[in-house]
């Protein structure tokens, strides 16, 4: 019989909770650790896809681990791809600008300050 992690789920959050709202960096230090040995290890793959569901894990997940999408891609969890949505009509592309055109249009302006 396997022993129970003794990492929990509840106790990760709230540490990274502590850490976002006090600024307590021994809490998420404590708290990445913590997720490492989740991610690392195959035996707690699925408990640490579990806990990165939650917003503020994710985040730590995105930025310091990145393991979330390699296990995910490892198991054959992976996204269905997004159809590209398509064109309402095919319109023309816009004229394009002359270099010059600035210039052309700065000496039709009437001046400012007539006979000086």
């Amino acid at each position: 019989m396997t022993r129970p992690s003794r990492i929990s789920r509840a106790a990760i959050l709230s540490q990274l909770r502590q850490a976002a709202t006090k600024g307590d960096r021994s809490a998420l230090t404590l708290a990445i650790d913590q997720m490492k040995t989740w991610a690392y290890s195959p035996r707690y793959w699925q408990k640490y896809l579990h806990l990165i569901a939650h917003p503020m894990a994710r985040l730590v997940d995105l930025t310091v681990i990145k393991q979330g999408d390699k296990i995910a891609h490892q198991k054959g969890w992976t996204k269905p791809k997004r159809e590209r949505r398509k064109p309402k009509r095919a319109a023309e592309p816009p004229p394009r600008r002359r270099r010059g055109a600035r210039a052309a249009c700065a000496g039709t302006q009437p001046s400012l300050f007539p006979d000086v």
